[in-house]
């Protein structure tokens, strides 16, 4: 789903659990072959922690929730574009929608990449032209051959994305870290407000560290430097027994619990959670674990106030990695804001109430094109 806070130390308790359940199932099964255990019943036992090792969320995920009627998918049918940077990344951009639309860049959170825009390309590519690009190291975007994963290189990269968006001025519209981009960017570049860039549009995102806006986030802030910190240092060395580990539990079921926790009310369908469970599997650890360190340093609270065009807040109302406390200030501190508030509606409101989420862009985006 998204790497959030939550997800530092789940990803990696829930993966060692996967491995020790794996490994205790070889184990057993080798013992009762040789000898060691006698009776079947351990054979049994062995063979189905083996199973579930592997096939545990095909058996339990029905069981969890309900089939949907329009279930996303990783679709890429827009029209592509690869932009290469100074860094040595590439940029991959999507275009879909009337060429003469009012663009709306969408910049997805961290963790996923920019197949999450499923619904929004299919419910608001119809009026606007939606361009979408996936954050360099995740997606088909390359990773930098300098490892900068800052806050600042992705904003550059959203103006590099600007401007190839044609000539009508864009709406940024950014989700989790997306959101903490587009107000980098709007640090980095107030030339562009008001002339390129039309408004922004912020999703279940913050202004500060996002440890400071979590919930929990006086326990949080104080486990950042003696242990969120060397964790996230060690998943940049450790990255593939880790990643080995994400996909263990995404195939035994136990992924979607940690999905279900920081991204959901409970709401989503099958499909939503299962989709969202698969995004963060297919997102490297040493990548993931590189940008949440950036973030951890960044900081746009004093931007807030120098933003001078229209801005549309949108927020789970039990959204617990970037609280809906954060968007109320935001709400206050930017001088021309709108707060839209989605309910039920976690994290990943986008997703589980997307009509409601396309129907307050839609109305944002008519208004001030």
């Amino acid at each position: 789903m998204i790497f959030t806070p939550f997800n530092i130390l789940t990803s990696w308790l829930v993966g060692l659990l996967s491995i020790a359940i794996l490994g205790g199932g070889i184990y057993i099964t080798h013992e009762w072959y040789e000898g060691e255990l006698v009776e079947n019943y351990y054979l049994w036992v062995g063979l189905a922690m083996v199973l579930w090792s592997f096939g545990g969320g095909l058996l339990g995920l029905p069981l969890l929730r309900r089939k949907g009627a329009d279930e996303p998918k990783r679709l890429r049918t827009g029209t592509v574009q690869r932009v290469p940077r100074p860094d040595g990344s590439v940029l991959q951009v999507e275009f879909y929608g009337p060429e003469d639309g009012q663009p709306i860049i969408l910049s997805h959170g961290w963790g996923p990449n920019s197949t999450v825009w499923y619904y929004a390309k299919r419910q608001l590519s119809d009026r606007f032209r939606i361009i979408v690009w996936d954050l360099p190291g995740l997606g088909k975007s390359t990773r930098p051959k300098n490892n900068d994963y800052s806050l600042e290189k992705y904003a550059r990269d959203l103006e590099a994305v600007v401007a190839i968006a044609g000539d009508k001025p864009v709406i940024i519209l950014g989700h989790s870290m997306g959101g903490m981009i587009a107000l980098t960017f709007s640090r980095l570049f107030p030339e562009h407000l008001g002339s390129r860039v039309a408004g922004l549009i912020l999703v279940d995102t913050t202004y500060t560290n996002p440890l400071k806006t979590a919930i929990f986030s006086g326990l949080l802030r104080k486990l950042q430097k003696p242990l969120l910190e060397p964790v996230l240092h060690l998943s940049t060395v450790l990255y593939p027994l880790l990643w080995l580990m994400t996909w263990l539990s995404y195939l035994n079921g136990s992924l979607y619990i940690s999905v279900e926790l920081s991204g959901f009310t409970g709401k989503e369908t099958r499909g939503q959670l299962n989709f969202s469970a698969l995004l963060s599997a297919l997102g490297s650890p040493g990548v993931l674990a590189r940008g949440t360190l950036a973030m951890f340093k960044y900081d746009e609270t004093t931007t807030l106030k120098t933003i001078n065009v229209p801005c549309l807040i949108i927020v789970g109302a039990k959204d617990i990695a970037t609280t809906p406390a954060a968007s109320i200030r935001m709400k206050a501190e930017l001088p021309i804001a709108k707060l839209v508030t989605l309910e039920p509606g976690g994290h990943m409101a986008l997703m589980e109430q997307n009509l409601g989420f396309a129907e307050a862009v839609s109305a944002f985006c008519t208004e001030i094109s």
